[in-house]
Formats: structure tokens, sequence, C-alpha cells
């Protein structure tokens, strides 16, 4: 089901209107389409952004736009600042959903990995992939299950269960998450010897500048 949202048209786009605006709780967008003669620039609620953003950044917007009436769209593009990462402006396209487009989805991590029970590390390196389906098809996440996973094994995006709808554009081969070995633990013994190494190369170069003063 399509998420409703109204749109108010802008023209203004300089740095003081766009302040005011922003101030007023609304954020500058722009609308691009092949159904729309030019791209619509337009604002939206902040809050209505943000809860969307949060809880269903890939959802299809019902956006009532002045001058174009509703239209299906997808948010494509956000900009924060760099300091508060409050919202500075949005970018959303206009889609056909007899059209399959691309989309990053959010992968969530679940089981309880045998390797990680063991002692190894979980090392995290992807937190989306990118897939290709028709706009309905797009799921909200897609479950990374590591319960398999012994120290040194990984799972890839080519591991990923997607629905049957769904292709993956990430490169398969990309490694979404693994068990690294944990790192070797140092004994007291070494650590006395570390530390008498350490006191000798000290006083080594204590007896270097020693010979250098004179």
């Amino acid at each position: 089901m399509a998420i409703t949202m109204q749109a108010e048209a802008r023209s203004n786009a300089s740095k003081g209107s766009l302040r005011k605006l922003r101030q007023e709780g609304k954020v500058p967008a722009v609308v691009y389409g092949k159904k729309l003669e030019s791209s619509s620039v337009i604002s939206l609620e902040e809050k209505e952004v943000l809860h969307l953003l949060r809880s269903q950044p890939n959802a299809i917007i019902e956006l009532t736009i002045p001058d174009a009436g509703k239209q299906p769209v997808m948010i494509t593009d956000v900009q924060r600042d760099a300091l508060s990462r409050k919202l500075v402006h949005v970018d959303l396209h206009q889609i056909n959903m007899n059209e399959e487009i691309k989309a990053s989805v959010r992968i969530d991590i679940t089981g309880d990995s045998t390797g990680v029970r063991e002692g190894g590390v979980l090392s995290v390196t992807l937190h989306e992939v990118e897939v290709q389906c028709l706009p309905n098809d797009i799921p909200e996440s897609i479950e990374a299950d590591i319960s398999a996973l012994g120290v040194g094994e990984n799972l890839a995006a080519g591991d990923l269960k997607l629905p049957g709808k769904v292709q993956l554009v990430t490169d398969p081969e990309q490694i979404v998450v693994g068990v690294l070995a944990p790192q070797k633990e140092v004994s007291e013994e070494e650590a006395e010897e570390a530390a008498k190494e350490d006191e000798k190369a000290a006083a080594r170069s204590e007896d270097a500048n020693a010979v250098d003063e004179e």
C-alpha cells in the first residue's frame, strides 16, 4: 500500500528562502520523472520524511504534486548537514509500477553463530545490498542468517535468500559478514619478556645518547 504525501510548490531558491523553509519544518525537494513536463521543485513536511526514512525508506509514495496531480514516486537521494545531520534536501523519482527498478535494501543479521560462541569475532562489512524488481516487490529488508558460520567463514551477498521476484545487483562475491579468529592472548611470561626487551631497548638508547653528548 502506497503512502500518501502532499507536496507544496516552491519557486524561490535563494539561501534565505531555503533557510526560512527549513525553519518552518519543511524540506526542499525535487521530483524527476518521464511523465512530468519538467522537474517539480517542491517542499515536503520534514516530520513525514524523517518517519518514512526510519520506517520504510523504499516505500512507494503517492505524492500529490501541484499542477501534476498524484504520482507514484520513491525517495532516491537524501542530503544531510554534515554536522547536525538535519535534512537539507531530498530527491524523488516518479516510477512506473510495471517497470523494474533498482533499490538498496537493508540487511538484517539473524541467528547465533557457532563461531562466535567459540570465541570468534563477528565482522559485518556490508549493511545493504542493491536489488532489482518491480516497485511493489521491493522487500523492507533481507535476512542474513549467520547460525552456521564457524570461525574463519564468511557469508557473501550471493548466499542471501531473496524473494522469488527479486534479483541481486550487488556483486554476489562481496562479503556481507564473517567470523574472525579471536586475537591471541598474550601470556604473563610473554608480557614480562616483552617488557624486558623494552627496558633493554631504552637502556641502549640512553647509552647512545650519552656517547653523543661526550
